[in-house]
């Protein structure tokens, strides 16, 4: 994520700021972008902007989409947080950590980092220098001059090759086609991590200081929270069920609770010459892309993209999607097909290890790693013999 050049009208707090968030696709160079308001390098808005990226696009002319198998990143703080890599790895996605530079000492390092670097430099001087006589009104607005450009940006010719980005993109890839990115809610379990947590004597639990009102049979039970950073409500398993949505037991602060702040005389002297400016500016349709007799500056593209290119649907494993077991039956099947053997053809002994273990605990890695570590115990012991 990089600074961009002006700061947005959409900033409204003095802590947070407008970045740029890109990925390039190594082989052929194209190019996607997106401008986020953060606070700083946080997971959330690395996964999110991913996501936008892998998904399908609404711009027909932008078909650039799917599920990459290796992403090449900064040795930052989202390459170290414990979600973002869970995400990944649920994609199938390998995160390699560029080397600093110079850390080998026999080759040169960092490389496919600067071409992210480059890209985000040519935003800069080309895009962004015209953001001075005509700011966007919006976030959104940005975004979409920023997908305008990167449609130019795009068709542009290819460094090497005979055609543009976005061709040399299309005519390599792989005969099974691109890796379909799997729906929102999808994604939004994957960044969920099963907690044990056991709810007060209201039927509530507090996360991050907000208390949830849960329902009334599980006051102080034993409960596994599904809580996940794009939650907004919280989802329980209790009882080897899954119940929720649950929401805050209160709403929000209401806006305008605080006083307004006051300008200072050098903002009141500074919002004067942003008036002054706004005469000398350039037309809104020269960077929206509408129709108009005023586009000198931005010449929309005429992109020319190849049919819909193959793809392969997303993988999704249902077993993932919850973390404990609904009953021994369905555990026991698991078990089954972890074995490759039907139980029936267990001893008394190992069918007696089972029973212990789901008595236990239905919980799906902690059944698999105790089931785990019985046979293997057991095949040991069995060589021994021998």
């Amino acid at each position: 994520m990089k600074k961009p050049a002006f700061a947005g009208k959409a900033i409204k707090e003095s802590s947070a700021y407008l970045a740029l968030a890109g990925v390039i696709d190594d082989r052929s160079g194209v190019c996607y972008q997106e401008y986020h308001v953060v606070k700083g390098e946080d997971a959330m808005t690395a996964l999110l902007f991913l996501f936008n990226a892998m998904s399908p696009k609404q711009d027909k002319n932008c078909p650039f989409q799917g599920i990459p198998s290796v992403i090449y990143m900064d040795a930052g703080p989202v390459s170290k947080s414990r979600v973002f890599l869970r995400v990944m790895k649920q994609l199938g996605v390998e995160v390699r950590v560029h080397m600093p530079k110079g850390s080998d000492g026999r080759r040169t390092t960092a490389r496919s980092k600067g071409k992210v670097e480059r890209s985000f430099l040519t935003i800069k001087s080309s895009l962004e220098t015209l953001y001075h006589l005509q700011q966007p009104e919006s976030l959104e607005e940005a975004n979409a001059w920023l997908r305008k450009y990167l449609q130019e940006y795009n068709a542009m010719d290819h460094r090497h090759e005979d055609h543009s980005r976005l061709d040399d993109w299309l005519l390599n890839l792989p005969p099974q086609g691109f890796r379909e990115m799997c729906s929102w809610e999808r994604f939004r379990t994957f960044a969920r991590e099963p907690e044990q947590r056991k709810a007060d004597s209201n039927a509530c639990v507090s996360i991050d200081g907000i208390r949830y009102q849960l329902s009334h049979e599980m006051a102080g039970q034993d409960i596994t929270l599904l809580w996940g950073i794009f939650d907004s409500e919280l989802y329980v398993e209790f009882n080897s069920e899954r119940q929720g949505p649950f929401y805050p037991e209160e709403g929000p602060i209401p806006f305008g609770k605080f006083r307004k702040h006051k300008k200072s005389n050098v903002e009141i002297k500074a919002d004067r010459i942003g008036q002054l400016a706004k005469t000398i500016s350039l037309p809104r349709s020269a960077l929206s892309g509408s129709k108009s007799s005023d586009q000198a500056l931005l010449t929309q593209a005429n992109i020319l993209h190849l049919e819909k290119p193959n793809s392969t649907p997303f993988d999704d494993n249902p077993f993932l999607q919850t973390a404990t077991f609904k009953n021994k039956l369905e555990a026991k099947t698991a078990i089954a097909d972890y074995l490759g053997k039907p139980l029936s053809r267990l001893t008394d002994q190992q069918m007696g290890a089972i029973n212990r273990i789901l008595d236990d605990s239905l919980d799906k890695n902690t059944v698999l790693e105790k089931v785990r570590a019985y046979f293997t115990l057991s095949s040991v012991e069995r060589s021994g013999d021998n």
